[in-house]
């Protein structure tokens, strides 16, 4: 199943989108995609019932974040090898852990701000994991048990913010706008191999990214393995996992966003994202 929120930011309508490619309402069957919905049990229920004659939604309606209010927005960091090396960092031994505020999601075609003094806003097409249950100390073969579905995520970055200030890199990650997600989350059982989705980001008609899941230095089980180790995952709980070469940063010489600036985003099976930066 696709499923995402559509309609004005703080009024989104739970959605599906059917087969033929047709948005319908299923409010009167979940309130919304938060952390009391994002379960199993919710899933089994939708696939069971009959949706077809559902109300239809506007495709030209705006599209919020796939999911809301989750309890945490977790990152991996350097997780892939030439991404590392295009960055100077050396390619990890275990996964690099950072978090993003959840006040930083917004839709997949919102606008991405740019504040004044900001000079070194990035760009970072990932791989997004939605959690579906409690998960607590697992080993990387029940990862899958505890995992909802995918989405696609825009780890936007501000550069000087996480690496030259004083701290962690949480401060770079989490401004307002730092967070585009979906335009859908898809039910893992859509998705026929996780570790093979091609991944592509343009900024201004010119391809900057292209990836592979495949690539990863750590996949989604062993990342959800590793992390419930240190921490709880609960339900709605979402983790970014992670950028292929190609960001600004690692450019020669380095290129960042500027107010005006657009960006396109895709994962296959996972949709496109498309949105603009713009002055704050």
């Amino acid at each position: 199943m696709k499923l995402l929120r559509v309609g004005n930011k703080g009024s989104e309508k739970p959605a599906l989108l059917d087969k033929d490619g047709k948005i319908r309402d299923i409010s009167s069957h979940v309130k919304d995609l938060n952390p009391d919905h994002l379960n199993f049990e919710t899933i089994s229920k939708l696939q069971s019932a009959d949706l077809s004659s559902l109300p239809e939604l506007s495709a030209n309606d705006r599209i919020g974040s796939c999911i809301t209010q989750p309890g945490k927005f977790v990152a991996i960091g350097l997780n892939y090898s030439d991404h590392a090396a295009e960055t100077g960092a050396d390619v990890p031994s275990e996964p690099i852990v950072f978090m993003k505020a959840t006040s930083c999601i917004v839709g997949p075609n919102d606008d991405v701000e740019i504040v004044s003094g900001s000079k070194k806003l990035d760009w970072e097409v990932e791989l997004g994991i939605i959690i579906g249950k409690e998960t607590k100390h697992i080993s990387e073969s029940q990862a899958q048990d505890h995992i909802l579905g995918y989405c696609l995520v825009n780890d936007v970055s501000e550069r000087e913010w996480q690496i030259e200030k004083m701290g962690q890199w949480v401060k770079g990650k989490s401004h307002d706008t730092y967070g585009p997600i979906g335009p859908y989350f898809v039910t893992k059982d859509e998705i026929a191999d996780v570790n093979n989705l091609k991944m592509s980001l343009d900024v201004n008609g010119k391809r900057m990214q292209t990836g592979n899941t495949s690539t990863m230095i750590f996949n989604v089980d062993v990342i959800v393995s590793y992390l419930s180790k240190y921490m709880s995952l609960q339900a709605g709980d979402i983790i970014t996992t992670g950028t292929p070469p190609g960001v600004g940063m690692g450019m020669k010489p380095q290129q960042f966003l500027k107010a005006g600036d657009t960006m396109k985003l895709s994962i296959e099976n996972l949709g496109e994202q498309n949105s603009k930066v713009v002055a704050l």
